[in-house]
């Protein structure tokens, strides 16, 4: 027993998790208290590369107003850009590519996410930033590229062929 938790807490040590969120900015929308947040997400993988996600923040008065007191809205809107010297880590590769930032905008099961996919063909890190919900899923969506042709790039694994 003492073997399985050891090897689950090197797991967990080990392992990459979702970057943290920085609040740079808020703008009040309305009177209703309803603001639009902006955050930078580093890329816990991707070195060099800052995404600012902006989202909607429903007021107190909004929700009371609306009925709909546990959520925020699915909108949300991203940028990436590089803001320093490129170097990859140890990132997915897959079609799939792998989520970077993860954050409740409900009670209990709304996600606001952040995805990043590599286009290999084009040498370009994609970031999509959407809303994962257990039903009812939301086609609200936004997309950034850092484009890495003609960049000094670094990979810690070698650059895939």
């Amino acid at each position: 027993m003492a073997r399985i938790l050891a090897g689950i807490a090197l797991a967990l040590a080990t392992s990459v998790l979702p970057a943290a969120a920085q609040q740079v900015g808020e703008v009040g929308v309305d009177w209703l208290g309803n603001d639009i947040i902006i955050e930078a997400v580093k890329d816990p993988s991707v070195e060099g590369v800052t995404c600012h996600v902006s989202y909607f923040d429903r007021g107190v008065v909004d929700r009371l107003q609306k009925g709909n007191w546990f959520e925020d809205p699915s909108d949300s809107a991203i940028s990436c850009q590089q803001t320093g010297p490129i170097k990859i880590g140890d990132i997915n590769l897959g079609q799939d590519g792998e989520e970077v930032f993860k954050q409740g905008i409900s009670l209990i099961w709304k996600k606001q996410v952040v995805n990043r996919i590599y286009d290999k063909a084009n040498d370009t890190l994609i970031y999509l930033s959407h809303s994962r919900q257990v039903q009812d899923g939301s086609a609200k969506m936004a997309i950034s590229t850092v484009p890495l042709y003609g960049q000094q790039v670094t990979w810690e694994k070698g650059k895939p062929q």
